[in-house]
């Protein structure tokens, strides 16, 4: 059934003088509101989507939308990774400068357990 459904589509678009497209169109103005740091799409962020679409007459909000309940909450996952990230890149950070001092009380340590230059060496030395 498929493949009838195939030929009879093709055989239709051969046939006629329109041209049908299959590959996606490109989003228009991406590229641009790349460059001024806005958004990929009108529908990511923005007042558009973040704000209600209505509210009460008497001023009340309107209860959230489902949609900006989802962007709420993923925003709140995103900042706490953020943050997790952030403090185990201090730990790490002072980990590493922890072991660069050690390694440099180590290497004062050994230059300390040499043997001192004495008598003739000790002069030329100075």
């Amino acid at each position: 059934m498929a493949a009838s459904v195939r030929m009879l589509c093709c055989s239709v678009l051969k046939n006629s003088n329109k041209h049908f497209s299959t590959t996606c169109g490109v989003r228009a103005g991406e590229k641009w509101r790349k460059e001024h740091g806005l958004s990929r799409s009108g529908t990511e962020y923005g007042p558009l989507t973040d704000l209600p679409d209505w509210s009460f007459a008497d001023g009340r909000p309107a209860p959230p939308m489902k949609g900006q309940l989802r962007r709420k909450q993923e925003r709140e996952v995103l900042a706490r990774r953020i943050v997790m990230l952030s403090t185990e890149m201090d730990r790490g950070i002072e980990a590493w400068k922890e072991k660069q001092e050690e390694a440099k009380r180590m290497e004062e340590h050994k230059k300390s357990l040499l043997l001192k230059p004495k008598g003739k060496l000790l002069i030329k030395k100075l």
